[in-house]
């Protein structure tokens, strides 16, 4: 289906998030401000609060501590390979942590792809609804996270994973 991109800007925690929509709802991309490579709404995109509404009662009652699964269609644009990353990081539950690694075997990948891997996670462009959050290096740190490290910090915080932080 094609036609203008639809978004809508809704607050969170984290601040406000930029969600975007094929015309038929699929959501392809999440953004947070000042995130490494999001988004920014453009000139010729349609805002269309409605189509979103799903979306920001799920976000709100992750956010709540309420929602451990977002169900939501997703259509992210990218290659095969980065594709079969993202779809592997739907496999990393709330409150559990994955490494490049597991995420590289997961897929198929051998171990020299862990970088590639990486990438495909760093150009996650649905953040949160897609846990790349909850990806680490292998030796227990917190790695890169396109929103920031205090983001990543404080949504596996928010999932128990961590020590509350503030934000």
């Amino acid at each position: 289906m094609t036609g203008p991109i639809r978004y809508t800007e809704t607050p969170s925690p984290l601040g406000t998030l930029l969600l975007t929509a094929d015309p038929d709802g699929s959501l392809t991309s999440l953004s947070v401000p000042g995130q490494r490579g999001g988004r920014t709404a453009g000139a010729d995109w349609v805002r269309d609060p409605a189509l979103f509404r799903d979306a920001e009662e799920q976000l709100a009652a992750y956010f709540a501590g309420d929602l451990k699964e977002f169900r939501l269609r997703l259509r992210p644009h990218g290659t095969d390979f980065r594709r079969r990353v993202w779809d592997a990081l739907d496999d990393v539950p709330y409150g559990a942590t994955s490494t490049y690694g597991e995420i590289a075997a997961r897929i198929g990948a051998p171990r020299a792809a862990v970088r590639a891997v990486g990438g495909a996670i760093g150009a996650n462009p649905l953040l949160i609804l897609r846990p790349c959050h909850r990806v680490i290096g292998a030796n227990g740190t917190l790695t890169g996270y396109a929103g920031g490290l205090d983001r990543k910090q404080w949504l596996l915080a928010l999932e128990g994973v961590l020590p509350a932080v503030g934000h």
